[in-house]
């Protein structure tokens, strides 16, 4: 069986091509052939006429260019995930509009009006409206962007718009803060339908995110049933074949936080001894060879 790896070719630092390197070394375990090429090198391949995708049985496609992954499928290529699948995860609102018709319990949101880059927030009387029906403090998250670098907490009126007017038109959600949960959530890594492992994260300096980027600690975490269910009905809806999911701690039980079509593993692998990559491609093998 022989892949193709889709990468990014401009994000070449070291967490991402410890990544790479682990689903290497998983394929050559699983004895599956696993070509790794970027972005931009398939898209010159592509407009070329020099790609070959009958020379793959898969296609593991760990980027966010959609585009690209589109063309691929227009190849005939089977894409793990679908552009579908990324897109829906890439986008913070629309992963929400997906989700809420599942009845999935998330936290209390509202998707910002739309603006332009050129333009910008120039009337916040939207935002003075809604934080005051929502209640302070709130959340404001962009809606593009990982490690949870782009959320923002907003004790007041005077932070909520002075943060808005900031974004300079980048598109962007309210979210009212789940308070039993500050600094902590729950990352349950999904392949298929099962949850094979599970941290818990929670942040070492009181920083309401827990993420480990920004300086989370992290420890093994044994999911309830409500946890895993919810887990995985996410990664269903949605259409993934893998994913990572962050949970809240609600007061009524687990909430959906976000999903993350692509999410990194290498720290998973440290906390809960999970190889995801070999989850991930026994998974793909299985789904190939039906």
């Amino acid at each position: 069986m022989n892949g193709l790896l889709i990468v990014n070719a401009f994000l070449k630092n070291g967490k991402f091509g410890a990544l790479y390197d682990l689903l290497a070394d998983a394929a050559r375990r699983l004895e599956i052939g696993l070509s790794v090429k970027t972005n931009a090198e398939t898209v010159s391949a592509l407009y070329r006429g020099a790609f070959r995708p009958e020379a793959y049985d898969f296609c593991l496609f760990w980027d966010k260019d959609v585009q690209l992954a589109a063309q691929l499928e227009g190849q005939g290529l089977r894409l793990f995930n679908s552009s579908d699948a990324v897109a829906a995860c890439d986008d913070k609102a629309l992963t929400y509009l997906r989700l809420k018709p599942c009845g999935l319990p998330m936290p209390d949101t509202v998707i910002a009006p739309k603006t332009f880059s050129n333009v910008g927030y120039t009337d916040l009387t939207f935002a003075r409206e809604i934080g005051a029906a929502m209640g302070y403090p709130l959340i404001v998250k962009e809606c593009f962007g990982s490690f949870g670098m782009q959320v923002y907490w907003c004790r007041d009126e005077a932070a909520l718009t002075e943060r808005v007017y900031s974004l300079d038109g980048a598109p962007f959600l309210f979210q009212k803060p789940v308070l039993e949960s500050l600094g902590r959530d729950v990352r349950v890594n999904v392949v298929g339908d099962r949850a094979v492992a599970a941290m818990l994260r929670h942040s070492e300096s009181g920083d309401f995110r827990s993420n480990l980027t920004i300086g989370g600690s992290m420890e093994p975490h044994a999911l309830t049933r409500a946890e895993e269910a919810l887990a995985v009905r996410a990664v269903q809806a949605l259409g993934l074949d893998f994913a990572g999911v962050d949970l809240l701690f609600g007061r009524d039980g687990p909430l959906l936080c976000e999903v993350n079509s692509n999410a990194h593993f290498a720290t998973t692998l440290q906390c809960t001894g999970v190889n995801m990559a070999e989850e991930i491609l026994r998974h793909i093998r299985s789904v190939c060879l039906v």
